[in-house]
């Protein structure tokens, strides 16, 4: 069987947890601060702090920067749940921005008109989530004007994009955001078996997001709210939580990020393989944009314009039956019943349901053989003949 992706695990990252296993600390050790400091030199950002999930990395990140009860955040409609899902943690009201039909990433356009609309009616979000969907970063400087003109912070979820770079600049140096937030599942990039990190520039929130993850205490003898009784002592100044990432997952992590650049490059030769030799089929192939340099942590292509999804379904189950196992990136989040519950229905977001019907992830790993890809290619083009 072909997967659409899966790790890449040598004897180094496996000696690396073996060390730790045999070391004093399994957690709370020394590997976790090593894994954030090579997250943060690689991407250029000032403090990173490591979760034990990007999905708890989003949460934490929405309550340092203040989203509580009754405020907003807007999101993409295609990606993961979890992107949405850390406002309504927050007891935050969601709402969506639909997606360009080329990068499927929030369209800027109707960011702009939404923002617009959203001001004369005094319910603009808070913070905004852009997704970097399948490894290729938004238009992140349109987005900054943006935030700076209606006021709201903006979180990056790059669950997909870590060694992605944006006009030359890596992706994670929060240059154009307040924070953002990778993945390190074992599909992702890289991984940690699970895991995730929040950059950002900022001491401030840097010191939010490491209470929040840790209970909400306080060690810090300068930082306690009452006189220390002694070395043992520590306060919890706010509601936080058990989300830290231990030290066997930051080993792997260590290991794994020495070869981020060379996963990337390996990624990247793949996809455009996948582009040298699909240009004869009817499907529309991945567009990254030229000032981007994508991770690609999928490769997405779309059938031919279906509504109904019919051409789509069948190359999937007929793909799935010669054992290349693709997938769907991603049911639009909106028409979850969870979502729908909350008043979201079938045509708020047409672009993104559009691009739902008609999407297909192949394969793409680093690990990928070029025979195994010359099966996927072949099959393809068996299925449109």
């Amino acid at each position: 069987m072909i997967p659409y992706g899966r790790q890449s695990i040598d004897d180094q990252d496996i000696q690396s947890i073996v060390e730790v296993l045999k070391s004093n600390y399994l957690t709370q050790g020394p590997q976790v601060p090593l894994f954030e400091k090579n997250v943060n030199d690689f991407c250029g950002s000032k403090f990173a702090v490591a979760f034990n999930s990007a999905t708890s990395a989003l949460h934490v990140s929405c309550l340092a920067l203040g989203l509580k009860e009754n405020d907003i955040l807007w999101t993409s409609p295609i990606s993961f749940v979890a992107s949405a899902n850390c406002a309504l943690y927050c007891r935050a009201n969601i709402d969506f921005v639909d997606i360009n039909s080329e990068t499927f990433n929030i369209d800027i356009c109707k960011l702009k008109e939404k923002l617009e609309l959203a001001e004369k009616s005094d319910n603009l979000p808070k913070i905004l989530v852009p997704v970097h969907m399948a490894g290729q970063s938004c238009d992140m400087e349109e987005i900054y004007t943006l935030s700076k003109i209606y006021g709201f912070k903006v979180i990056e979820d790059a669950s997909h994009a870590f060694g992605a770079s944006y006009k030359n600049t890596k992706v994670g140096s929060c240059k154009f955001s307040d924070i953002t937030v990778f993945s390190f599942h074992p599909v992702k990039i890289i991984t940690t078996g699970e895991g995730g990190v929040a950059t950002t520039t900022s001491s401030h929130i840097d010191e939010k997001l490491r209470k929040l993850r840790s209970h909400g205490i306080e060690k810090n003898k300068n930082n306690l709210i009452n006189q220390s009784q002694g070395d043992w002592y520590y306060e919890q100044q706010s509601l936080g939580f058990n989300y830290r990432m231990n030290d066997i997952e930051a080993a792997l992590g260590n290991s794994q990020v020495r070869k981020i650049i060379s996963f990337t490059k390996e990624r990247n030769k793949i996809a455009k393989y996948y582009d040298e030799n699909l240009n004869d089929l009817p499907i529309i192939k991945p567009i990254v944009m030229k000032y981007n340099y994508s991770s690609y942590h999928l490769y997405i292509i779309k059938t031919i314009e279906d509504l109904n999804g019919l051409i789509r379904k069948d190359l999937f189950n007929y793909l799935r039956s010669k054992k290349i196992l693709v997938n769907v990136h991603y049911i639009p989040i909106h028409l979850q019943p969870y979502f729908s519950n909350l008043g979201f229905k079938e045509g708020d977001f047409p672009i993104s349901e559009r691009y739902y019907k008609n999407a297909i992830s192949l394969p793409i790993f680093p690990m990928l053989t070029k025979d195994d890809q010359n099966v996927v290619i072949q099959t393809l083009k068996k299925f449109f003949k």
